[in-house]
């Protein structure tokens, strides 16, 4: 099993950063694996709308995805030592509030180490969430 535990959401003037970040660890047969050996992404999604992905990082952070909205202005990142993916948040909107939740999916098969997940469905292990309110 995986687990994924989300943080640093809390309410922001427009204009102000967050850091998001999503603690991994992995029990049992899993335990041996850390984020790099994951696809991992972040997702938020606001009171009446579609879960949409913010950004994504492919196996071993090889390639990452940005959405038109944060390009420039959110950047993800792993950090393997501690086991944790970050998401930098700059120049917050009212219009990025939003719960933010942190998916993994494990295993990653030799022809898919490559791939960014854009799409929810494709994860199994997902974080709790954390809020991130924006203030005008």
């Amino acid at each position: 099993q995986v687990q994924l535990v989300d943080s640093g959401g809390g309410l922001v003037q427009a204009g102000e950063s967050l850091r998001l970040s999503c603690a991994a660890s992995a029990s049992g047969n899993l335990a041996e694996y850390g984020i790099d050996s994951y696809a991992m992404a972040w997702f938020r999604q606001a009171p009446g709308q579609k879960r949409e992905c913010v950004a994504a990082l492919s196996w071993l952070g090889e390639r990452t995805f940005h959405h038109d909205s944060a390009n420039g202005r959110f950047a993800i990142s792993g950090n393997n030592t501690k086991n944790t993916l970050n998401l930098r948040m700059n120049s917050l909107k009212p219009e990025d509030a939003a719960e933010s939740l942190c998916p993994a999916r494990f295993p990653i098969a030799d022809n898919e180490k490559a791939h960014v997940y854009i799409r929810d469905n494709v994860y199994g292990y997902w974080g709790q969430g954390t809020q991130v309110p924006v203030s005008a």
